[in-house]
């Protein structure tokens, strides 16, 4: 058990890209053992055809399931979350968030695009059976340097996702106690 990444970003060089490297990086380094999952890689016919006989759709499935803390990353597009993340949800079987801790992330390009979390985000995460989504933190794009300016979230901006990230370790670990009590 331990946290799973999704990555809704067209690349790893994308600004959400670069994001999703860094929270998993900060989660790391608070204890946790940290799997990334680019929707990207996945077979993409599979992946829109749902096709949960697919090992890499199955193990995608499996990734989720077996994570006590889920991190959902992407960048917002007119005020959406990307299709990939969709794509990845809409697979997932009912109730397959429940009971873990969720935290949405997002990147954009403007201060609007930051209802994206609640108006968009959070719900599809709560329909798709999460109990405990916390709550979300967005990025400006400006607020990343691209990977041919180094990749990295820029100091104040990676300030406030720790103190965010530090949240969102405190309840995984809560998640991972109560899991740990009913199956030890």
């Amino acid at each position: 058990m331990g946290i799973l990444v999704v990555s809704g970003s067209p690349s790893a060089g994308a600004r959400a890209g670069v994001l999703v490297e860094h929270a998993a990086e900060v989660l790391r380094g608070l204890g946790h053992e940290v799997t990334v999952l680019a929707v990207r890689d996945l077979p993409t016919v599979a992946l829109l055809a749902e096709d949960l006989g697919n090992p890499a759709i199955r193990r995608a499935v499996e990734l989720v399931a077996g994570a006590d803390g889920v991190v959902v990353a992407s960048p917002v597009y007119r005020a959406a979350y990307s299709g990939l993340v969709k794509s990845l949800l809409d697979l997932l079987p009912a109730g397959s968030l429940a009971g873990k801790a969720v935290l949405p992330l997002a990147t954009g390009g403007t201060q609007g695009h930051l209802v994206a979390i609640d108006f968009v985000l959070r719900p599809l995460l709560t329909a798709m059976g999460a109990t405990r989504v916390l709550p979300g933190h967005f990025l400006l794009d400006q607020q990343i340097a691209p990977r041919e300016e180094g990749g990295v979230v820029r100091p104040l901006a990676a300030a406030a996702l720790a103190e965010v990230l530090g949240g969102f370790s405190v309840a995984v670990r809560r998640v991972a106690a109560r899991h740990t009590r009913l199956t030890g």
